[in-house]
């Protein structure tokens, strides 16, 4: 029998249903030769610190830093968690082979590799590895299993970073919050949060010192186009009107006149960060929430492998993508012109030198539904339009400058205009154009045709402005910032090569973001992501700048790169940050001492002038408290409800509106917390017309009024 371990129940399902394992079982499916069973993505974790000894429970200075001689691992305490992995365990004892079909990814080999290893496994290992979960990619991915020995510098990459985000985040966050947290909240120090931090701060402390300052510029306008001087802005509104008197007494007259035929490159595919930066951008979506609806996208069947950070296909794709394109239906008058004559094959698109793992993000050649929610039709749609002009002409552009002078002041102007819009043509209805840099730029002027040498009268003028301090990050770039470790890159290419130096992976980074929200150490205003106080003074904390730097924690990352590729070894890597750390820990616990000021402090003493006074262990967020039912998660409180951060795949919600009355905090608390409320009234539309009673958690967690 050959047991095959999918990463969650409704990949499991696919799989059986291609493998013929239609048969149900307690945990597992069966039938021709084949168990198929799944997890629920981490079932095990690296041991706590009281793992390793009792009295690593209690956070004391004296005990750090913590470092365990061997990495453990352990199977997360919860029920379901237990009960899956006996099934498991069974059937890998029971097999002659597995055939671990996790996702095809570092996460997932991570994943699949602690539950084998917990369950002792010695059978031979197969590893199914697809970029899509369509039946003709796992039949294919069947048809051609790798060794699993293939895939062990995956694993080894995985491993070492778990090792080193664990021996950092447990040590540092110990370290700072008993030195500088004075008792009061958690200080959480990460290897890719805390430098993602100090980006932010950086950003903001630029623009609370930057110094708006008033300039002048001179400018004219002849035969209706406005011509800038050349020359540096001017200071002084004296020097401003002494200029604009000499521009009224010389004549303006055209230097050069020159037009240069241009082509704009057709956009990149799509990468995950890159998908994640449009739809902030055009949507105003989370990276995490994109993340959410491109996976989901992904299990429909309807696009590619989304953890991705490349922009490129594999080659062996190539006879695919016409008849990908001929299932494109709705995009119907798009597609049309690129089936009239062979695909393009260009090394812009294909590149296997540029694929590792997976390609980049492309539509399936299963069609959406209807069923789909908005929000995955909008990311469905940058996806397809994206796929789809890549195969389209570059766009035919003409660049004309002009250079004119008046008097010894010389001017200049220039303009643009699209001669064939080429893969323009596929975002023609679009509302906003697709490039960033475009909207910036002020609206190009139609520039008639000049001769070299006329002359004429001009309207010379003043144009009074105001310097701009630095733009506030959004997510859209602090994630293009995340993924060159804080380098501003426009272009597309070298932005393709300093990947290998980003700071965190395409899969993670969403989820860093949210952990900066989570502990109030940055906020949303508008699209801007703004440093709080809070957030500012942990920075100003850390003097190491190993801790915050995103150069050298870009470093680090390449170095779990060449893990991956067998250039590095794991062993040296952890013994590297094992050094940092307890360098770390001695010179913080010999440094001064001081208590850092709590974002929240302010708004908590308002807060209880107005709400019921609450005891002092509710005074904790919601993130400190793990999800009730996966036991797993940590818990996060949304616009309308609280529910586990894994929801996903979990599903707890308690919402603050039930059956029609308002909980307050405290009572959602309780309801959470102690499984039940206290006796309350003003419910107004419960099925059954109660209008009191007490709220409580079934066993299968859902609310109940009694």
């Amino acid at each position: 029998m050959k047991l095959c371990i999918a990463e969650k129940p409704s990949v499991a399902r696919d799989i059986a249903k291609v493998l013929g394992a239609t048969t149900p079982k307690q945990g597992y499916m069966e039938g021709n030769g084949y168990c198929v069973t799944w997890t629920f993505g981490h079932l095990c974790t690296l041991k706590e610190p009281h793992d390793y000894g009792p009295e690593l429970k209690s956070w004391s200075l004296i005990f750090l830093p913590i470092i365990p001689k061997n990495f453990g691992i352990k199977l997360i305490p919860n029920k379901g968690v237990e009960n899956q992995f006996k099934v498991i365990e069974k059937l890998v004892e029971e097999c002659d082979e597995v055939i671990n079909c996790g996702d095809a990814g570092q996460e997932g080999e991570l994943i699949q590799r602690w539950v084998l290893q917990k369950a002792k496994c010695n059978k031979p290992v197969q590893r199914l590895w697809i970029s899509s979960l369509t039946e003709e990619a796992i039949r294919e991915g069947f048809a051609s299993l790798k060794p699993a020995e293939d895939y062990k510098n995956l694993y080894l990459a995985g491993n070492a970073r778990a090792i080193g985000d664990w021996l950092l985040g447990i040590n540092a966050t110990r370290l700072f919050t008993k030195k500088f947290g004075g008792n009061k909240a958690v200080l959480s120090i990460g290897r890719v949060q805390t430098p993602t931090l100090a980006m932010l701060v950086q950003r903001q402390k630029e623009i609370d010192s930057f110094t708006i300052e008033e300039y002048w510029e001179l400018k004219t306008k002849y035969r209706d186009v406005i011509f800038n001087a050349a020359i540096d802005r001017l200071k002084t509104l004296d020097r401003a009107e002494k200029g604009l008197e000499y521009l009224k007494q010389n004549p303006f007259e055209i230097v050069s006149f020159e037009i240069k035929e241009g082509k704009e490159k057709n956009p990149r595919l799509f990468d995950l960060t890159g998908l994640q930066v449009e739809a902030n951008r055009k949507y105003g979506y989370s990276a995490e929430s994109t993340l959410k609806y491109v996976q989901s996208l992904y299990e429909k069947k309807h696009v590619t492998y989304p953890r991705v950070d490349t922009t490129y296909l594999s080659e062996s794709l190539y006879p695919k993508i016409e008849g990908i394109l001929r299932k494109m239906t709705f995009y119907h008058e798009l597609v049309a012109p690129l089936l009239e004559q062979p695909i393009p094959k260009s090394k812009a698109v294909f590149d296997d030198a540029k694929v590792t793992d997976h390609h980049a993000i492309i539509p399936t050649e299963v069609q959406p539904s209807q069923n789909l929610s908005r929000e995955e039709k909008l990311v469905y749609d940058l996806i397809a339009k994206r796929f789809i002009s890549v195969f389209y002409p570059e766009c035919k552009i003409s660049n004309t400058l002009v250079e004119a002078q008046v008097g010894t002041i010389p001017f200049k102007t220039s303009g643009k205009q699209i001669l064939e819009p080429g893969w323009r043509a596929v975002y023609a209805k679009d509302i906003k154009e697709p490039s960033e840099k475009e909207k910036d730029k002020e609206e190009e002027q139609t520039i008639p045709e000049f001769t070299a040498g006329e002359s004429g009268p001009h309207e010379p003028m003043i144009h009074q402005g105001k310097t701009s301090p630095p733009k506030p990050y959004t997510e859209a770039t602090l994630l293009r910032a995340m993924e060159t470790a804080g380098k501003q890159v426009e272009d597309e290419e070298l932005r393709e090569l300093l990947k290998n130096n980003g700071i965190g992976r395409p899969s993670t980074r969403a989820n860093i973001i949210e952990t900066l929200f989570k502990r109030k150490y940055i906020e949303k205003k508008r699209k801007n992501l703004i440093a709080t106080q809070t957030g500012i003074q942990l920075i100003d904390t850390i003097e190491d700048e190993l801790l915050k730097s995103p150069e050298l924690t870009g470093e680090w990352e390449l170095k779990l790169r060449k893990i991956e590729s067998g250039e590095y070894e794991a062993n040296q890597f952890k013994e590297e940050l094992i050094q940092m750390v307890t360098d770390l820990t001695r010179k913080v616990v010999d440094g001064k001492g001081k208590v850092i000021a709590l974002q929240e402090e302010e708004k908590e003493i308002k807060e209880k002038k107005k709400r019921e006074p609450a005891p002092k262990k509710e005074l904790q967020s919601w993130e400190e408290i793990k999800c009730p039912k996966c036991k797993e998660y940590h818990l996060i409180k949304g616009k309308t409800a609280v529910g586990c951060s894994d929801y996903k795949n979990c599903n707890f919600k308690v919402p603050f509106e039930i059956f029609g009355k308002k909980l307050s905090e405290k009572q959602l608390m309780d309801l959470v917390l102690k499984g039940k409320t206290s006796k309350l009234k003003g419910f107004t539309s419960h099925p059954d017309g109660t209008a009191e009673g007490s709220l409580s958690l079934s066993d299968h967690f859902e609310i109940i009024l009694k």
